[in-house]
């Protein structure tokens, strides 16, 4: 089964190496992961997808939640979540073409981003299995390039920091939160 953890980390540089660094030592698989800035200066947010075929997600997330960098983690793999992933597409394309794949990416609501002589770009954001779905279709045609962000998610509902963020002034030091 996948699991799909949050954390919370310090923006800093090196802290993606130790994480990673974690994950190697203990053997975790790793299906993807999306790093990027949080509401929280100084503050970075991971996203992971774990294969826990051979592991309980439990023990990565205590795993994790024992490095310095990281504030905080959680599995929100049975949570009401809205996930996405970003993918471009550079798929074959004579110039006659163009509107019959405008046609068929826009039941994804994909959109072409880049027009070259014998090639677009094609840009689509949804579920993993949108962007699978995308994929297959756009595969006939010749897919030349492909490249995709990896799964980012958040909790549903009103309290978007319920049970995920640190409870702490916006201007507080991340050095702080370790503690």
């Amino acid at each position: 089964m996948k699991h799909t953890l949050i954390a919370s980390v310090q923006d800093q540089p090196g802290v993606l190496v130790r994480v990673m660094g974690m994950f190697r030592r203990r053997a975790f698989n790793v299906e993807s992961l999306t790093v990027g800035h949080s509401e929280t200066p100084g503050v970075s947010r991971m996203t992971f997808v774990v294969d826990t075929s051979r592991i309980s997600s439990r023990i990565v997330e205590a795993n994790l939640r024992k490095l310095v960098p990281v504030f905080d983690v959680h599995d929100v793999t049975h949570l009401p979540t809205v996930s996405r992933e970003l993918a471009l597409i550079r798929v074959r394309c004579a110039e006659g073409e163009r509107s019959q794949v405008n046609d068929l990416i826009s039941i994804f609501r994909a959109r072409i981003v880049d027009v070259a002589t014998d090639t677009v770009i094609v840009e689509i954001t949804g579920d993993p299995e949108k962007v699978d779905g995308l994929v297959e279709l756009l595969r006939p045609r010749g897919i030349v390039e492909m490249v995709r962000t990896g799964k980012v998610a958040m909790t549903r509902g009103a309290s978007a920091r319920r049970g995920l963020a640190h409870e702490h002034d916006a201007d507080a030091d991340p050095l702080e939160l370790a503690s």
